[in-house]
């Protein structure tokens, strides 16, 4: 479990720490395979003596969120809420289900994304 470290953001100043320092180096979720529109909940489990931005995703996420919702509302990057949520999949604070996969296997648009990414973090 990740313990202790005082917290990341300050209301005035925005990020105290870059998004690797949060996610210790780590550049990728090493277990699960998450995009933007899986969607995590939490377990009956609650575990609030987590670092601040555990908490902040477990209290999000007692309704079920996509990636990108997690992302948008905590103003951090997406592979950053990836890292973090897959670390909470992992203690059993958080459950997933990722999409179906679609019948034809076309890649998606990614400018489309984008903007619809860039939609949410407006809200």
């Amino acid at each position: 479990m990740r313990h202790g470290r005082e917290s990341w953001y300050d209301d005035e100043a925005g990020p105290l720490v870059r998004p690797y320092s949060v996610t210790r180096g780590r550049t990728r979720p090493d277990r699960y395979d998450l995009n933007i529109i899986t969607l995590v909940s939490t377990t009956s489990k609650e575990n609030l003596a987590l670092e601040p931005e555990y908490v902040q995703i477990l209290r999000l996420c007692r309704i079920p969120l996509s990636i990108a919702e997690v992302s948008a509302k905590l103003g951090l990057p997406i592979v950053v809420v990836k890292i973090l949520v897959a670390d909470l999949i992992e203690d059993g604070l958080l459950i997933f289900r990722s999409p179906d996969s679609p019948l034809n296997t076309e890649t998606p648009d990614m400018k489309t994304l984008q903007a619809v990414l860039d939609g949410i973090r407006r809200l």
